[in-house]
């Protein structure tokens, strides 16, 4: 996977994260990701831009994201006008104070990735990635032992979508341990 083309690239090469293993782990342990599609206008060239915030896992076996919607929306809709989208993960580290306003900063860390969806209209694929999402979620509960699996006629109701990641890159900014005066949101009095 290139990490450095033109989509991908971060600005700031000494805060860019090559190690694939350091994303994939971002990626295992982000509660929620967003989503970027572009809602179609009256002018084709200036889509409007369209953020989702979802849940999702990540398969390394098939290089992807899944998630789930509604049969229609604004994320259906937009999928089907326009496949590319962009994703993205963060986390924040501690606040770093500093002598001028300019200079003061916050920890980290981050993923983003760019690719094209696909409805996942295959049920045995849909039914994967459903289980998928349940697993990282529901860790501790199955199918038929803790609750009803899904049937083909939730499915049928369930878009599954699948981000298939052409690239992706990480990023992070970490301050020593011993940073003066840093502290984690929200401040205590």
């Amino acid at each position: 996977m290139n990490n450095h083309t033109s989509l991908a690239a971060v600005t700031r090469a000494d805060r860019a994260i090559t190690d694939e293993g350091w994303i994939r782990d971002m990626l295992c342990r982000a509660p929620l990701g967003v989503l970027a599609t572009a809602v179609p206008t009256d002018d084709p060239a200036a889509p409007q831009p369209f953020i989702s915030t979802l849940s999702f896992v990540y398969d390394s076996s098939r290089h992807a994201i899944y998630f789930h919607t509604a049969r229609r929306g604004r994320v259906w809709e937009n999928a089907h006008a326009n496949p590319r989208a962009c994703f993205t993960v963060s986390e924040m580290g501690r606040l770093l104070p500093a002598k001028t306003a300019l200079n003061f900063g916050v920890e980290y860390a981050s993923v983003v990735i760019f690719g094209g969806l696909v409805l996942v209209d295959e049920p045995v694929e849909a039914e994967y990635g459903l289980q998928l999402l349940m697993d990282k979620y529901f860790p501790y509960h199955r199918p038929g032992r803790d609750y009803r699996p899904i049937t083909p006629e939730e499915r049928a109701v369930t878009a599954v979508f699948r981000l298939d990641i052409a690239e992706w890159s990480g990023k992070q900014k970490k301050a020593p341990a011993d940073f003066p005066g840093a502290f984690f949101w929200p401040p205590q009095p």
